[in-house]
């Protein structure tokens, strides 16, 4: 049985539909097995850090270009930052 696997279309952002983006990302958390999850206080205090960092546009990290929420939701990850936040 094949999975409903969604693939990058190359669009650019005004042509994406940001609340299922969002939707995508949270599911996509939700189905991080729990022991490579970051816990819940750890993972609002690197939203938190990311937040304050100059690098962060529209939910995404300038250095890297990944989704911070995504990044901070995996325990092993950590800021791309040459002095990382977290």
């Amino acid at each position: 049985m094949q999975e409903n696997v969604v693939r990058c279309k190359k669009c650019l952002l005004r042509e994406t539909d940001q609340e299922k983006v969002y939707e995508d990302l949270k599911r996509y958390i939700r189905q991080i097995p729990e022991d490579e999850r970051t816990g819940e206080e750890a993972y609002q205090e690197r939203l938190a850090r990311c937040k304050e960092c100059d690098q962060l546009l529209a939910g995404m990290c300038r250095i890297c270009g990944c989704y911070v929420e995504l990044r901070a939701a995996v325990r092993v990850r950590s800021c791309p930052m040459v002095h990382p936040r977290w």
